[in-house]
């Protein structure tokens, strides 16, 4: 590490201690030469999660982006922000947990979809209706049989887009 104050490339370590609920971690560093302290951090570097779309093009991960498409299924429902932002917070753990590098929309869509079947069922018709692309009354009514029947996975296949 160099000294920010004479560029010498030693020093040595006087303090380390975990932050950011252990993410990160603080060093408190002295300068080999001029005797300067300084503090540094140190972080995992994460390899972006990259999506890939239906259409075959390829983007970041969007927490910000994801967040929007599920808070507009929940709008007008009994359902309070910390529990979607739990429910994202939940699906990107998952995510990168997984370990893997790029992941399509469709797992991340069934993800959700997982998830909101739980939370509120409106709101996972209303995420289905835009996911799985309905486009008439016989998958509104189909998707909502295969909820009742506990069986969410499946309820969008079987349909002629």
């Amino acid at each position: 590490m160099k000294c920010p104050q004479c560029g010498s490339d030693g020093d040595r370590v006087l303090d380390s201690r975990p932050v950011q609920e252990g993410a990160a971690v603080r060093r408190r560093r002295e300068c080999s030469s001029c005797r300067q302290r300084y503090t540094t951090y140190e972080y995992i570097e994460r390899t972006p999660l990259m999506v890939t779309k239906r259409d075959g093009r390829r983007e970041p991960f969007d927490r910000d982006k994801l967040l929007s498409g599920i808070m507009l299924a929940v709008r007008k429902r009994p359902v309070a922000r910390p529990v979607v932002e739990e429910l994202v917070s939940s699906v990107e753990s998952s995510l990168a947990e997984s370990g893997r590098i790029e992941v399509t929309s469709e797992t991340i869509g069934e993800m959700v979809l997982d998830r909101l079947a739980g939370i509120d069922p409106v709101a996972y018709i209303r995420f289905a209706s835009v996911y799985r692309h309905f486009e008439n009354l016989e998958q509104f009514v189909k998707e909502m049989e295969n909820m009742k029947k506990g069986s969410t996975r499946a309820a969008g296949e079987g349909t002629e887009n």
